[in-house]
């Protein structure tokens, strides 16, 4: 049985938290501005929150979930009470349904790629500080 959009198009493996932020945000028709004026911030961060440069603090995750009306659960996952799809994927046409899939992929393997240079920067700390010793 396929899945719908709503437990899959914002899923962790799909969407940022990033763009989960944004179409929660467009979805309660806010623009950045308005958005980070409710909740006592400056609209870049409000972007930066959005294009991954940043991250909030848990305070600002909860206010942030109540504002838009979503779970933070689904906020910071995609799993929970937040926002469907645009439609149902399997409604989507072919090549849009390859692409998501594509995405999906790619995000998994930038997230092994994240793990591998995590683990060589702890290896190359480790070692500076040896070395200094």
């Amino acid at each position: 049985m396929a899945e719908t959009s709503e437990t899959t198009w914002f899923a962790d493996d799909v969407a940022t938290f990033g763009d989960r932020l944004e179409a929660a945000r467009e979805a309660a028709n806010l623009t950045q501005d308005e958005l980070a004026q409710r909740l006592g911030v400056r609209d870049t961060t409000i972007a930066a929150w959005e294009a991954e440069e940043w991250e909030p603090r848990g305070n600002r995750l909860q206010m942030l979930a109540g504002m838009l009306n979503v779970s933070l659960m689904w906020l910071m996952t995609g799993a929970g009470a937040g926002l469907g799809g645009p439609q149902d994927e399997d409604a989507l046409p072919l090549g849009a349904r390859l692409a998501l899939a594509e995405i999906a992929e790619l995000r998994g393997q930038m997230q092994d790629l994240t793990e591998k240079l995590r683990r060589a920067e702890d290896k190359l700390e480790t070692e500076m500080r040896g070395a200094a010793a």
